[in-house]
C-alpha cells in the first residue's frame, strides 16, 4: 500500500469511526440546521472548520502545541453544545442570525477538533523521518470523510423536510435539541478524566 493510500485511508477512517462519533456529532450540529439552498454558507462553515483543525493538527504533530488529551476530549462536546445553543437562539428568534459569528465559531472550534485528531496521528507517526506528507494525506482523508458526512446530513434533512413533510423549522429545532442533549451526556462522561 502506498503512502498516500495509507494516510488518506487512515484520515477517512478516523472521521467516520463510530468510536469518534463526537466529530460526526459536531458536523451534524454545524450543518444540520441548513438546507441545500444554503450550500454556500455550509461550504464556508466547513472551510472555516477545516482551516482551524488543519492549523492545530499541524502544530500538535510538530510538537509546537501540546494540550492534555482529557481537556481536549472534554472541550470537543463543549463545542457541540455551544454550536447548538447558537443555532437555538437563531431558530427561536431570540437574536438575529449572525452568520459571521457562526463562521468564527467554526474556525475556533476547528482548532479544538484538530488537537483531537492529532492524538491518533502522533501515535501512528512513531519513527517516521518525514511527517509532512503523512500529515497532508491524513488531513485530506479527514476532509474527504467530512464531505461525505455533510452530504449525508444534507440529503437526510432534505428527505425529512421534502418527502416526510416535517417543517424545516421543526426539524432544525429537533436536531439541535437532540444533538445538544447527547453532547451534554458526553461532557458529563468525560468530566472525571479531567481530574485523574
Amino acid at each position: 500500500m502506498d503512502e498516500f493510500s495509507l494516510w488518506f485511508g487512515t484520515g477517512m477512517e478516523h472521521i467516520a469511526d463510530w468510536n469518534g462519533y463526537d466529530h460526526m456529532l459536531f458536523l451534524l450540529a454545524l450543518c444540520g440546521v441548513y438546507e441545500l439552498k444554503d450550500w454556500k454558507k455550509i461550504f464556508i462553515l466547513i472551510s472555516a472548520f477545516t482551516i482551524g483543525h488543519s492549523i492545530t493538527l499541524a502544530l500538535s504533530v510538530f510538537n509546537i502545541l501540546r494540550i492534555p488529551s482529557p481537556l481536549i476530549e472534554f472541550m470537543i462536546p463543549v463545542t457541540i453544545v455551544i454550536t447548538c445553543f447558537n443555532h437555538l437562539r437563531q431558530i427561536t428568534n431570540i437574536t438575529n442570525q449572525n452568520i459571521y459569528l457562526s463562521y468564527s465559531m467554526a474556525l475556533i472550534f476547528g482548532f479544538i477538533h484538530g488537537m483531537g485528531f492529532s492524538t491518533l496521528l502522533r501515535s501512528m507517526l512513531g519513527n517516521e523521518t518525514s511527517i509532512v506528507l503523512p500529515l497532508l494525506f491524513f488531513n485530506l482523508g479527514i476532509e474527504a470523510g467530512q464531505a461525505i458526512i455533510v452530504i449525508g446530513i444534507m440529503l437526510f434533512s432534505l428527505f425529512l423536510t421534502r418527502v416526510a413533510g416535517i417543517r424545516p423549522e421543526r426539524w432544525k429545532f429537533y436536531i439541535t435539541s437532540a444533538v445538544s442533549g447527547v453532547a451534554m451526556l458526553i461532557m458529563a462522561e468525560r468530566i472525571p478524566a479531567l481530574f485523574e
